[in-house]
């Protein structure tokens, strides 16, 4: 396989959105837990706590998905420099292994909207 330099380069603006997501995520993410955290404070109501270990995991897998992206985004860049000065099979292995960890992130992802979306549920079932 003779991979060029343009095919890691096209992973950029997607990596770059894919940041920008992953930041809006923990942005409202970070909101919530403020407002939470401040209703807690007033009620000390057990559903917030049961919201706020649910906000922690979600955390947790935010980093992750962002860590494991960003790792992607360096190991791009690493083999296009690889490319550059002509050591193609490292730069082929390295892209594949910074597909890898772009799809591990988007695991993370997936599993994160996943809990969100479960945890809407249940307030939705409150409601409804």
């Amino acid at each position: 396989m003779n991979l060029p330099i343009t095919t890691p380069a096209l992973l950029f603006p997607a990596i770059s959105l894919l940041f920008l997501s992953y930041n809006g995520r923990f942005l409202t993410l970070s909101n919530l837990i403020r407002g939470m955290h401040a209703e807690y404070l007033k009620t000390q109501d057990e559903r917030i706590m049961a919201q706020m270990r649910n906000f922690k995991i979600r955390l947790q897998l935010i980093r992750w998905m962002q860590w494991l992206a960003m790792v992607s985004f360096i190991l791009g860049t690493v083999t296009m420099f690889f490319l550059y000065v002509g050591f193609q099979f490292l730069g082929e292995m390295l892209f594949g292994v910074s597909l890898l960890f772009l799809v591990a992130s988007l695991g993370f992802s997936l599993r994160e909207i996943h809990i969100s979306i479960n945890a809407l549920k249940v307030l939705i079932g409150d409601v409804l």
